[in-house]
């Protein structure tokens, strides 16, 4: 089934506990912080009914309609079918949302790849991943991810410090665990369920430990507390702030007291090689639509710094074209490495289509290295103007307005009214505190930069440089070291 709006907004009027700006958050679908995001969310949603794009978002099957960003991947033209199907969800909304579902329920399918090793731990446990995994495409819930815990002393074991710095177990019952701990969330305030997994931690050479957890969390669930950072939404008019005041997604820090998580929905629990088998793959699928997610940053860079350039006539000189072909550099590689993720595209353990991983990796870390010196190079061509004009009730003012748009007129083309909202758009992407937010979520929200070149390195392949290289500077076959025996 798909869900419309609506149905979605009423399945957030449940009673959670969110609190923001130390205010209790009654209704998450109206809080003026909220409401943006979850409008958007529920936008999605609307699109998979609407005519002009419901062929888009979703596929029919045994008659009746499913969304395309939650089908499970086999072919190639899954994945063509994802891509088009974000892109005109972007396209629709006039920006950049990353956390509203697609990006995160792929890491429920790097646990489906590992049914192997859950099977070993407790086939309980691989059937409760094959049966979330339909349940999510039947019903079409808001799916997003909790892995991060707060750090603690990161130089002892969780067992060695106040044990609920780190998510755990701390009851068994017939009805299922009882978790404690707490964890960082994008969007968890207004989602419906998490994929709740274990942050990277020093378990030792332990083969069990009660924080080797993972699990489905119904974000309605009692005991669950959400307590958000502050939002962007609303602190500053959003005709000088247009991207602040509707794309932010907030973080929550969700704090479980004692929460009882169903056996049904346990996906596995002590076992430090299912724990680990699902860190060193868990983005083997999302990090897809991730890193889809910074060719439209990049566009909008782009399109903000060429703006700029023509308005002032400055897009002919040299010095210029240089810093545009840096942009469409970084624009173009980011889409190839996409493309030939899907052109290139590896069959998975269990029988899905995986992006290729070389391909896949090196444009996640390639789309977020080079994020800071994109917005370098786009806010030098955007110049100071953004960081020194005036708001938008100025230039409204009878008095100030005459003096703004006598000076911030160029020609027939571009009026001071243009002018402006060019500039606070590029000051917003930018400049703003949001921007430097959106800038340190990029470079996080998957995982930190070492993780993202430590998956470079597991999924590389350093063969092929050996052996050219071997074979070009002339070595022996000793340098591979002695062959292994059969029996070893």
């Amino acid at each position: 089934m798909i869900r419309t709006g609506n149905q979605y907004r009423d399945s957030i009027r449940d009673g959670r506990r969110i609190w923001i700006n130390g205010e209790r958050v009654t209704d998450v679908t109206k809080h003026p912080m909220f409401k943006p995001l979850v409008d958007i969310r529920a936008r999605i949603y609307d699109m998979a009914h609407e005519p002009a794009t419901q062929d888009v978002m979703t596929y029919e099957e045994n008659g009746e309609r499913f969304a395309v960003g939650l089908k499970l991947p086999y072919t190639q033209q899954d994945w063509h079918d994802k891509r088009r199907a974000t892109d005109v969800v972007l396209d629709d909304i006039k920006g950049v949302v990353t956390r509203v579902g697609d990006e995160t329920v792929g890491e429920m399918w790097s646990l489906f790849d590992g049914k192997d090793v859950l099977n070993e731990v407790d086939p309980r446990f691989a059937e409760n991943i094959e049966r979330h995994i339909n349940l999510v495409i039947k019903n079409d819930p808001f799916h997003v991810s909790a892995n991060t815990d707060p750090k603690g002393d990161r130089s002892k074991r969780p067992q060695e410090q106040d044990p609920d710095m780190l998510l755990h177990v701390v009851k068994e019952t017939d009805a299922g665990i009882v978790v404690r701990g707490a964890k960082y969330e994008t969007a968890a305030a207004y989602a419906n369920q998490a994929f709740t997994k274990p942050t990277i931690a020093n378990w030792g050479d332990d083969k069990l430990s009660e924080y080797a957890v993972g699990f489905i969390c119904d974000l309605s669930s009692p005991n669950l507390r959400f307590i958000c950072r502050t939002g962007f939404a609303g602190r500053a008019p959003a005709e000088d702030y247009p991207l602040s005041n509707k794309f932010d997604e907030i973080d929550t820090l969700v704090v479980y007291d004692d929460v009882l998580i169903p056996w049904e929905n346990v996906l596995f629990y002590q076992h430090t090689r299912a724990a680990a088998f699902i860190r060193a793959t868990l983005h083997r699928y999302s990090a897809f639509a991730f890193v889809q997610r910074n060719l439209k940053l990049a566009d909008m860079m782009i399109g903000a710094a060429l703006w700029n350039v023509k308005q002032t006539g400055l897009e002919k000189q040299q010095a210029v074209q240089e810093k545009l072909a840096e942009l469409a550099c970084y624009r173009a590689g980011i889409d190839a490495h996409l493309t030939a993720a899907i052109a290139n595209a590896e069959r998975s353990p269990a029988g899905l289509l995986m992006p290729n991983q070389t391909f896949l990796m090196t444009g996640r870390v390639f789309a977020c290295s080079q994020l800071h010196h994109m917005m370098h190079i786009a806010r030098e061509l955007c110049g100071g103007q953004i960081c020194v004009t005036p708001d938008a009730a100025s230039f409204r003012d009878p008095e100030a307005g005459k003096w703004l748009n006598k000076y911030y007129t160029l020609n027939d083309e571009w009026h001071a009214d243009d002018r402006r909202k060019l500039l606070a758009f590029a000051r917003d992407l930018l400049n703003s505190d949001y921007a430097g937010h959106r800038l340190t979520f990029q470079l996080f929200a998957q995982s930190p930069p070492f993780a993202h070149l430590a998956a470079v390195y597991r999924n590389f392949d350093w063969n092929e440089p050996l052996r050219f290289t071997k074979e070009a500077a002339g070595l022996s076959d000793r340098v591979y070291g002695r062959p292994k025996a059969a029996a070893e």
